[in-house]
């Protein structure tokens, strides 16, 4: 198994000189929910980009990530407001991979429950599932196809 953390909110910290969240250069987040698994599993950062900021060369660059390797199932660490987009993206590469996205609304360095639950549901869900791309969030499981992200509700949401 391999997670592909690419920032979003699920990673941000807050910069006490300039007063702002911000998408950190690691995997910390990842790395620190991690320590208490007992199997092994690769973490790879690539982008580290709020998701407001992902473009087609960013999805491209993941794309081709999950490509390359190896692993048959793979999680996805990305910001919730255009994972959907980038799910689609994925999509037209009709891999024979178990994708599943995941990612968080609130900062693991300010609350962790939210993003540990949800990287945790994401890792059980991608070991039973088959090939597809997935979204996990906030206990609603399914393909990208079936799970949205209702903005207005600020929740994800099968349709």
């Amino acid at each position: 198994m391999l997670i592909i953390n690419t920032g979003g909110t699920f990673n941000k910290r807050y910069d006490p000189i300039k007063g702002e969240l911000f998408v950190p250069n690691d995997n910390q987040a990842v790395d620190t929910i991690l320590e208490s698994f007992v199997v092994p599993i690769s973490v790879e950062g690539i982008v580290y980009k709020d998701s407001l900021e992902m473009d087609d060369n960013d999805r491209s660059l993941l794309a081709q990530t999950i490509k390359h390797s190896d692993e048959k199932i793979i999680i996805v660490i990305h910001g919730t407001d255009t994972m959907d987009l980038s799910a689609e993206y994925l999509n037209t590469l009709a891999l024979d991979k178990v994708i599943v996205f995941t990612g968080a609304m609130v900062p693991f360095s300010l609350s962790p429950i939210e993003a540990t639950a949800n990287l945790s549901m994401a890792i059980g869900y991608a070991r039973n599932v088959d090939s597809g791309i997935h979204i996990v969030m906030q206990g609603v499981m399914g393909s990208f196809k079936q799970v949205k992200k209702n903005k207005c509700a600020g929740k994800f949401e099968h349709v």
